[in-house]
C-alpha cells in the first residue's frame, strides 16, 4: 500500500518496517557525538509550555518536520510514556519519554525509527522561569549508522538553523494560543 499524503500530513504506508535504536538514557544528550541546543525566550509561563508540548496537535504548527503526534499511552504522562512521531519525508520514531518532569524539563529516546541509520537518538527540553515568560533550550542528540556519519559534521549549520528557526515558530506559536484580548 503506497503512502498517502493530504495537505500538510504524511500518512506513513499502514507496514513501515522500524528498526531498533540504542536505548540511551538522557545523558547521551550530553554526550551523543552530534548534539544540537538551540534556546528561545518565550513570553508564557513554563506551566504553558508544558501545556504547548503536551498538545499532539501543536507540534506540526511550530517544528514544520513533523506531521503527526500520537500518544500511544494514556495520561498521567512521566518516564516511560510512549508516542509515535511520523515526520515529513517519512520518518518515523517510537519514542519513550525518559522523563516529564513539568514545569522544568522533559527528555525523550527514539527506541525504534523507519530508517536504519538512526543508531541513538534523543531530546531534552529544559525550561527554566525568566521575568517576561520562559527560556527554552531544546537540546537534539543523535548517533547515526553508515554514510551519513561523513555528512554529519558538514550538516551542522543547517540542522542548528533549522531548529532555531522551529524555535521562532515555537515563539510565534505561544504568543498566538495564549495572546490576551486588550
Amino acid at each position: 500500500m503506497p503512502a498517502r499524503s493530504d495537505e500538510n500530513v504524511f500518512y506513513p504506508p499502514a507496514m513501515a518496517r522500524m528498526h531498533p535504536c540504542e536505548p540511551v538514557g538522557i545523558d547521551f544528550v550530553d554526550t551523543a557525538p552530534h548534539r544540537y541546543a538551540n534556546s528561545v525566550d518565550l513570553a508564557v509561563t513554563p506551566e504553558q509550555l508544558f501545556e504547548v508540548l503536551a498538545d499532539a496537535d501543536a507540534w506540526p504548527r511550530w517544528a514544520s518536520v513533523i506531521t503527526g503526534v500520537e500518544w500511544t499511552t494514556p495520561e498521567p504522562r512521566g518516564a516511560g510514556t510512549r508516542r509515535t512521531v511520523t515526520m515529513r519525508g517519512g520518518l518515523v520514531g517510537d519514542e519513550e519519554f525518559l522523563a516529564w518532569d513539568p514545569p522544568t524539563m522533559m527528555s525523550f529516546r527514539f527506541n525504534e525509527a523507519s530508517t536504519r541509520t538512526v543508531r541513538a537518538f534523543a531530546e531534552r527540553y529544559d525550561v527554566v522561569p525568566t521575568a517576561g515568560g520562559c527560556r527554552l533550550t531544546w537540546t537534539l542528540a543523535l548517533d547515526v549508522r553508515g554514510p551519513s556519519r561523513l555528512g554529519m559534521p558538514l550538516g551542522r549549520p543547517v540542522m542548528n538553523a533549522v531548529f532555531s528557526r522551529f524555535l521562532r515558530n515555537l515563539r510565534r506559536y505561544t504568543d498566538e494560543r495564549f495572546a490576551t484580548v486588550p
